[in-house]
């Protein structure tokens, strides 16, 4: 269809994003600046939006333009991936499997030693994204958070894979929580979960005295922990297989649970759904 965007014209996007000026984009896809104009100018026709701000200074992108350039990494990065797929299922048996940023190097590991005689295409983004990819027929499975706070797309089937506490993470040199009404007062707490928590649990932590500091993923999370000494809050499966000696793990002061899903289409993968229960138990689900 004539109205879709092309790839050049979300290459474009997504340079004018990156480099902050059309000029520059321009030289980089080897175009003419006059020809990236009339191309961002077609698209913001055909969006009915405003993409960039456009000024000497150069080129930055209203709220329209940065959800267009979202959705380009996205669509792009899909298409890279097409030939390695193809390949892949011409050679045997494969597996798409997606999951989000801060599960992905606690989960593949697993799978990939659990799962010898399959070969997994390992994908990261974010869970809305990868339901989609489940939808449409082109991942087999998605590992989410937010299966039962969101509408899941015709075609897409959720189960859920365990229950998943938080639990304070307490590294060597790292003081216990106290007593009373207020046992983290005035203690810097880091915390990450992988749900829409977030706000609840910095709220949550505050209430008790702590100063709540997120953390962008929950490897990043129990970094900082290791490395400053301090307490972090995170979801038990963060440390289900990489607890060092001498640290510990000691119930969150607030109970919050939250639910690992995996998204499948109607007819999942068999292995992948009777590996669930051995799952579970390593990421210490209930």
């Amino acid at each position: 269809m004539a109205s879709l965007p092309s790839v050049e014209d979300l290459r474009l996007v997504q340079a004018v994003t990156r480099t902050g000026a059309v000029g520059t984009a321009a030289r980089e896809l080897r175009i003419s600046q006059p020809s990236a104009s009339q191309r961002l100018a077609r698209l913001e026709r055909l969006c009915g939006a405003k993409l960039f701000e456009r000024d000497t200074r150069g080129a930055r992108p209203t709220p329209a333009g940065a959800e267009l350039s979202r959705r380009a990494d996205h669509i792009l990065r899909h298409l890279e991936e097409v030939y390695d797929a193809t390949r892949a299922a011409a050679v045997g048996q494969q597996l798409v499997i997606g999951t989000f940023a801060s599960l992905a190097p606690i989960l593949f590991p697993v799978l990939d030693s659990d799962l010898p005689d399959l070969e997994i295409q390992q994908q990261v983004d974010h869970g809305q994204f990868l339901v989609e990819r489940v939808a449409e027929g082109t991942m087999e499975a998605a590992f989410i958070a937010i299966a039962e706070q969101m509408t899941l797309p015709r075609g897409a089937v959720a189960r859920r894979v365990g229950r998943d506490d938080l639990v304070l993470f307490i590294p060597p040199g790292a003081r216990p929580p106290g007593r009373g009404r207020q046992p983290l007062k005035d203690r810097p707490i880091v915390f990450s979960t992988y749900d829409r928590g977030t706000e609840e649990i910095h709220a949550r932590l505050a209430a008790l005295g702590a100063i709540p500091r997120r953390g962008v993923t929950l490897s990043t999370t129990v970094a900082i922990a290791r490395r400053r000494s301090h307490l972090a809050l995170v979801p038990r499966s963060a440390l289900a297989t990489e607890l060092r000696p001498g640290e510990h793990l000691a119930a969150s002061p607030f109970t919050y649970r939250l639910t690992l899903s995996v998204v499948t289409t109607p007819t999942p993968p068999r292995a992948l759904i009777k590996h669930l229960p051995q799952l579970r138990a390593t990421l210490n689900l209930s």
